[in-house]
C-alpha cells in the first residue's frame, strides 16, 4: 500500500479553494496568506502526482481529478469530525464520572467516607462504587470497567500499577466481654480452643492468612465462615466466635461491641495500595478522590 504523505492542512486548504472558487477567498476563510494557501495546495498536488485545479486570472475551477478528489477529502474530513466529537462527548462524560473497584473492607466505611469529601467539592460527579473480591477488583481495573482500584494485591502485576496507602495488620476479633479481650497480644497457639469464623477459601484475606500459617504445627479450626469480613464481623458480635481480620475493618465498625487484639508468632499484615492500569494518567476526580482518600487515612484511628 502505497504511504499516504499527505498533511490534513493540505487537504483543508485544497476543500476550501474548491469550495470559495478561488484561493483569496480561501485563504480569507482559513486565515491565511494566499502564497501559504497556494503552497498547501501546490504540496498536495505533488503527493498525489496530479493536478487538482485549473487555475486562471479570474477564477479556480476543478479537473477530473480533482472533483474525484474533493468528493472523499469531504467525506474524511466529515468522518474525521464526526471522531473528535465522539471523543469530546467521551472526554467529558469521563471527567463528570468515576467508577472505583475495591475491596469490601474499603467499601464499608472508608470510600464512602472518601466520595462523602468529593462530593462536597466536586458536587456534579457521578460516583460509582464496585465492592468485589480482590481479584474481580483487580480485574475491573485491568479491563478498564474501574478508573482506580483500591486493593491489597496486583503490586507484582506487569499491567498494574501499584501505590501503596497504607500497610496494616490483622488483629483478633472479639467481643468485648471475651476472656480474652484484655490481653494485650495473643499469639495463635492461643487460639486452639476458640471457634474461629473466617472468610471463605478463595477470599484474598483468607489465602494470605492460610500462606502465613502454612508452617504451624498446629492451626485454629475455622467453624464458620462468611463471603466478606462485614459478615464475619457480624457473627463474632452474635457471639459465635472469633475473626482474625484487617485492622482497617475493625477501625471502620461503628460501635463498642468488638475489640481488636494485636496478633504474633507470626504477625500477618498487608498492604493497601491504589491500583491503576500501567501508565494511565487519572482525571482529575479519581486526582481528587486519592487525595481525599489520604485525607481519611492520615485522621486519627478509632480502633476499639
Amino acid at each position: 500500500m502505497k504511504r499516504i504523505n499527505m498533511t490534513l492542512d493540505e487537504v483543508q486548504a485544497f476543500v476550501a479553494v474548491a469550495h470559495a472558487g478561488s484561493f483569496k477567498g480561501a485563504a480569507d476563510a482559513l486565515f491565511l496568506s494566499q502564497p501559504a494557501l497556494s503552497r498547501r495546495v501546490d504540496q498536495l498536488e505533488q503527493v498525489l502526482e496530479v493536478r487538482l485545479l485549473e487555475r486562471t486570472t479570474r477564477r479556480v475551477a476543478l479537473t477530473p481529478e480533482g472533483r474525484e478528489f474533493l468528493t472523499h477529502a469531504e467525506r474524511g474530513l466529515a468522518a474525521l469530525r464526526t471522531g473528535v466529537d465522539e471523543v469530546e462527548r467521551e472526554v467529558a462524560r469521563r471527567a463528570a464520572s468515576l467508577t472505583v473497584a475495591c475491596i469490601p473492607t474499603v467499601a464499608s466505611a472508608l470510600l464512602p467516607r472518601a466520595f462523602a469529601r468529593l462530593a462536597a467539592h466536586h458536587p456534579g460527579v457521578r460516583l460509582r462504587m464496585l465492592d468485589e473480591g480482590a481479584s474481580e477488583v483487580l480485574r475491573a481495573v485491568q479491563s478498564g470497567e474501574a478508573e482506580l482500584g483500591l486493593s491489597f494485591t496486583g503490586a507484582s502485576h506487569p499491567e498494574i500499577d501499584f501505590q501503596p496507602l497504607l500497610t496494616e495488620d490483622y488483629v483478633l476479633a472479639l467481643r468485648s466481654d471475651h476472656p480474652l479481650a484484655q490481653r494485650a497480644d495473643l499469639s495463635w497457639r492461643d487460639l486452639l480452643a476458640e471457634p474461629m469464623v473466617a472468610v471463605t477459601g478463595d477470599s484474598g484475606n483468607r489465602v494470605l492468612i492460610d500462606q502465613a500459617l502454612s508452617r504451624l504445627k498446629q492451626r485454629p479450626t475455622v467453624q464458620f465462615e462468611a463471603n466478606h469480613v462485614s459478615g464475619a464481623l457480624g457473627m463474632v458480635e452474635a457471639g459465635l466466635g472469633v475473626a482474625v481480620v484487617p485492622r482497617l475493618a475493625l477501625s471502620m465498625r461503628a460501635g463498642a461491641v468488638l475489640v481488636g487484639v494485636p496478633l504474633k508468632q507470626p504477625r500477618i499484615e498487608r498492604t493497601l495500595g491504589l491500583i491503576t492500569r500501567q501508565g494511565r494518567r487519572l482525571g482529575g476526580p479519581a486526582q481528587a478522590l486519592v487525595q481525599a482518600l489520604r485525607s481519611e487515612l492520615a485522621m486519627p484511628p478509632s480502633i476499639p
